[in-house]
C-alpha cells in the first residue's frame, strides 16, 4: 500500500482483548503499521475528528478507508495483503476459521468471557469506567450483578475448554490446523481464552488449569512464544498523536475502488442513499451517518465527511443495522 507504514494506522487501547487480534495478526505477519492510542472509555476525540461515531475499539484506516470491527479488519488485511496471509488456503479449513470466528464472537463466547472479569478489580471502583460500559453493554456493571453472573459464565467458559482439548487439539497438533505456524485459524480460536488466562483472578485454577487442559495451556504457550519472536522481529508501531493520524489519513488515497451496490440485497437500497448504521450487540446508542456507496453480503460502506476530504468506513453486515433516513419527510432512497 503506498504511504508510510503501508498507510495503516490502527486506533486501539492496550488491554482490549479485540484489538489484541489485530495486534497479532499484524506482528505474525510482520506488517509495519502506525498506531493512534486512545482511551479506554469515552469520549475519544481522535475518532470524532474523523467524523465517526462507532464507539468500539478497534478501527483501523488502510489510506481514507476505515474498517470497523475485528472480524472485518483481519478479512481485509487478508485481501489487501496477500502475500504472506494467515488465512485457511481450501474450502475445509476455511469453514473451521469461519466456525471459529462465529463461535467466539457471534454465540457468546467472548461476552461469557467478559462476565468473568473479577469484580476485585481496581477500574470496577471507578464510577467513568463502569458508566461507560454499562453504555457499552446496555447492561449493569455493578460488583454484585459480576458476582451473581459468574457461576453461569464459568460453565460456559470450561465447556469451551473442553471442546477444544477433547476436539480440534485431542490428537496432539500444534495449531489448529496442523500447519507449521499458527493461522487465522489459530487466533480466531485462542484469543479469549489467553485473554482469560491473563486476567489475574479470571478463571479458578482448581477448575480451569494446565491440569485439568493440559493440551489448550500448552498451545496458549506455545502462541505466545512464537508470538514474542515474531513482535521481537516486526517493525515497531510508528505512535502518532490524534491531529497527525486524521491528517494522514485525510490525505491518503483511497485502499478501494470498486465499490457498488449489491441490487439483490433484501435492504433494496440505492446508491448514494442517507442511511445509518450501527451495531447491535454492543456500543448500539452510537450510530455514524453518511451516504451508503458499497453493500454486499458481508459489508456496508457510508462516505463520511466532504466529496473532497471524506472518508469511507466499512463495516461488517453482521451483527450490526442498517437503516434509511429521510430529509425533509423524503427519502433518500
Amino acid at each position: 500500500m503506498d504511504g508510510p507504514n503501508n498507510g495503516i494506522v490502527l486506533y486501539h487501547y492496550s488491554f482490549s482483548p479485540y484489538a489484541r487480534r489485530v495486534i497479532w495478526y499484524l506482528a505474525l505477519r510482520g506488517i509495519d503499521y502506525a498506531e493512534c492510542k486512545q482511551a479506554p472509555v469515552l469520549p475519544r476525540p481522535d475518532l470524532k475528528a474523523l467524523g465517526i461515531n462507532y464507539r468500539r475499539i478497534p478501527l483501523l484506516a488502510i489510506g481514507r478507508d476505515v474498517y470497523c470491527d475485528s472480524r472485518l479488519i483481519l478479512r481485509k488485511l487478508e485481501e489487501l495483503f496477500p502475500d504472506g496471509a494467515l488465512g485457511a488456503s481450501n474450502p475445509e479449513e476455511k469453514a473451521i476459521q469461519k466456525f471459529l470466528e462465529i463461535w467466539a464472537v457471534e454465540s457468546g463466547v467472548f461476552n461469557r468471557a467478559s462476565q468473568l472479569i473479577p469484580s476485585s478489580m481496581p477500574l470496577l471502583n471507578d464510577p467513568k469506567f463502569v458508566k461507560d460500559r454499562e453504555d457499552l453493554t446496555s447492561r449493569p456493571w455493578s460488583k454484585e450483578g459480576i458476582d451473581a453472573n459468574r457461576p453461569e459464565a464459568l460453565a460456559a467458559i470450561r465447556s469451551g475448554f473442553q471442546f477444544l482439548e477433547s476436539t480440534l487439539l485431542a490428537d496432539g497438533r500444534d495449531w489448529v490446523l496442523k500447519t507449521d505456524r499458527p493461522t487465522l485459524a489459530d487466533i480466531e480460536a485462542i484469543w479469549t481464552f489467553d485473554w482469560l488466562n491473563g486476567l489475574k483472578g479470571a478463571l479458578p485454577r482448581d477448575l480451569i488449569s494446565a491440569k485439568q487442559y493440559p493440551k489448550v495451556f500448552a498451545w496458549i504457550e506455545r502462541f505466545n512464544g512464537v508470538l514474542q519472536k515474531a513482535k521481537a522481529q516486526a517493525p515497531k508501531p510508528t505512535s502518532l498523536k490524534g491531529d497527525v493520524a486524521a491528517q494522514r489519513i485525510f490525505n491518503a488515497s483511497f485502499a478501494e475502488k470498486d465499490l457498488g451496490i449489491d441490487q439483490a440485497d433484501p435492504l433494496g437500497l440505492r446508491q448514494g442513499a442517507l442511511v445509518e448504521i450501527y451495531p447491535i450487540d454492543s456500543g448500539s446508542r452510537h450510530h455514524d451517518t453518511g451516504h451508503l456507496i458499497g453493500l454486499s453480503q458481508d459489508e456496508a460502506v457510508l462516505h463520511i465527511g466532504s466529496e473532497e476530504k471524506g472518508i469511507r468506513v466499512h463495516y461488517p453486515r453482521t451483527g450490526f443495522r442498517i437503516k434509511t433516513l429521510t430529509v425533509g419527510g423524503e427519502s433518500k432512497l
